[in-house]
């Protein structure tokens, strides 16, 4: 499993402001997506973990600081990286590059916790071994 995962998008003139930059609420939304590709990449997709697995991985922390704007039709790359995985809990980081100059645009880190469906903890290595151990090994490679 790869240390790094990226995931390509474009800046939509709705992800804009008055200011013309992406609003800040708006890289949130791409570090979900961040994440959730990276299970994709990994053959788990998110969908599934609540389907069949009755997992939901809420965000319990964030920390984000902007250094320079993205602004509308820019290419960014977002990468994702697993920072710590146990049987309760996921941290990630995150970078958020303009693809055009690869200027460094933002920094950031979500903590997660595995509850189930009545948001009680839930321990993903019973829940779903095989996503553990993915996510363990990707932690480890770091």
């Amino acid at each position: 499993m790869p240390l790094i995962f990226t995931h390509k998008l474009r800046v939509r003139y709705a992800e804009t402001d008055q200011m013309g930059v992406v609003y800040h609420a708006r890289y949130l939304d791409w570090l979900e997506i961040g994440r959730t590709e990276m299970l994709r990449e990994q053959g788990m997709v998110y969908r599934s973990l609540e389907e069949q697995y009755g997992l939901l991985l809420p965000v319990v922390d964030v920390s984000i600081q902007y250094l320079k704007p993205a602004r509308y039709d820019d290419e960014v790359l977002v990468t994702t990286r697993i920072d710590l995985a146990s049987n309760v809990r996921l941290e990630c980081s995150y970078e958020i590059r303009r693809v055009q100059d690869n200027e460094l645009l933002v920094t950031a880190a979500t903590k997660h916790v595995w509850v189930n469906r009545q948001w009680r903890p839930a321990r993903i290595d019973r829940a779903c071994p095989q996503l553990y151990a993915l996510l363990t090994q990707a932690a480890a490679e770091h």
